[in-house]
């Protein structure tokens, strides 16, 4: 699903408000430490924290405190219906503005300091089948510059775990010549390179050089998707053709970019690849986020159980 925020179209926030919550989302983008799509996830949480004060008469940050901000959390779960995934991304949002206002000498206490943290539940991520994400992919079976488009940004989500922002934000300055690597650019603004297989690449070659060229204005753009009208292909975009083609496949209506990724990284922990390398393919800062793929196959843990365990 498209990205979740809490803003909303709402009257101009206050001016001396606004102008803090600028210059903390100025500091963190110079220290280069978060992604532009993690500032803009910021920026609308503080911006439903801004409007919620303003709304209950709260002109001044030191007039919050730790039980308006459990009434807060509490009005993001309840009058804007958030998952408490999203709660809690808000909450970290908030509470590291609020740190900032304290080291910059706007606060004289953190808020924060006994807010509890919402529990998230652990899931483990949706996966397909190999045969699932065949069935998906024979949906782009089509000639036409759609269908040539969408087979590539499915075979570069699957073949390479790549995060939906990573394939959108795809330049044609980071192909390398005979397409058999990519060098995707992920969260923090760091730079990885990942194989291409030889599948992915062909898609991708057919895009750029049958598909791409028929789009008005494709030229002078260097994004490698483009949308309908030759826009740069939006995340939301590419949500919306993975859903789109999961309905024709007849696969679950939950299925989306992130699905994909997550059926890479399943698919080679079960064919033997080492956690180290699906880290490093994916981007993963620590090997902690890879290790949950090692427990997506029940079955067939238990399947080798019963084969090889004397008492199975």
């Amino acid at each position: 699903m498209p990205p979740t925020g809490i803003d909303a179209e709402r009257p101009e926030l206050p001016a001396h408000l606004a102008g803090w919550r600028d210059e903390f989302l100025e500091s963190l983008r110079v220290e280069g430490a978060f992604s532009r799509h993690t500032l803009a996830a910021y920026r609308r949480d503080l911006d439903g924290l801004l409007r919620w004060m303003g709304e209950r008469g709260i002109e001044r940050f030191d007039q919050v405190g730790t039980d308006d901000l459990v009434a807060f959390m509490s009005w993001l779960r309840s009058g804007r219906g958030l998952a408490e995934s999203s709660v809690a991304r808000a909450l970290a949002a908030v509470r590291t503005f609020l740190h900032f206002l304290v080291a910059e000498g706007e606060l004289t206490r953190d808020p924060t300091a006994r807010l509890p943290t919402p529990k998230l539940p652990k899931t483990l991520p949706a996966v397909l089948s190999v045969a699932q994400v065949e069935r998906l992919l024979t949906t782009t079976d089509g000639g036409g510059w759609r269908s040539l488009r969408d087979r590539a940004l499915l075979e570069v989500l699957y073949a390479c775990g790549a995060r939906v922002s990573e394939c959108v934000g795809l330049t044609l300055d980071q192909l390398p010549a005979g397409l058999r690597e990519l060098r995707l650019l992920g969260k923090g603004d760091k730079t990885r390179i990942v194989p291409l297989g030889l599948r992915a690449a062909d898609a991708l070659l057919g895009w750029i050089e049958s598909g791409r060229p028929q789009l008005k204005g494709a030229v002078a753009r260097r994004e490698v998707f483009l949308g309908s009208r030759g826009a740069p292909l939006t995340r939301e975009g590419a949500w919306r053709i993975v859903k789109t083609r999961a309905r024709e496949a007849g696969l679950n209506a939950d299925v989306s970019p992130h699905t994909l990724r997550h059926s890479f990284a399943s698919h080679m922990v079960e064919a033997g690849a080492d956690l180290r390398t699906v880290q490093e393919l994916l981007g993963h800062a620590s090997i902690q986020t890879t290790q949950r793929y090692t427990h997506l196959d029940g079955e067939k843990v238990r399947a080798l159980h019963r084969l090889y365990h004397p008492r199975g």
